[in-house]
């Protein structure tokens, strides 16, 4: 196992699963991640500060957060971040940062 790319994150879902089936079979999943940090600034008040990560899933991993992660779900996961671009319907190229996702641990209750 290596770690040069490797990212590990707790947060909570922000949004429904969203699953694309593809016709050999795979499926592919994905969801937003808030991450949240909290720090008291210069002036003693206390500062939330939340991140935003899109996460991506196939196979095994994408069934599980199809099944088992609602919105709002708390989970960890362990994966990768990946880069890419696309064409926009306007014909703009725009770019994206994802974590691909290899294992999720299903947390909080419920």
């Amino acid at each position: 196992m290596s770690l040069r790319n490797k990212v590990t994150l707790i947060g909570y879902t922000g949004k429904e699963v969203e699953t694309v089936n593809f016709e050999s079979g795979n499926v592919k999943a994905s969801v937003s991640l808030a991450t949240s940090d909290h720090y008291t600034n210069a002036k003693g008040e206390k500062v939330e500060e939340t991140q935003w990560h899109n996460l991506i899933a196939f196979g095994k991993a994408a069934e599980i957060l199809q099944k088992y992660v609602p919105k709002g779900k708390e989970i960890a996961i362990e994966g990768k971040l990946t880069y890419r671009s696309y064409d926009d319907k306007d014909s703009v190229k725009r770019y994206i940062t994802e974590i691909r996702v290899d294992e999720i641990l299903l947390l909080g209750g419920k």
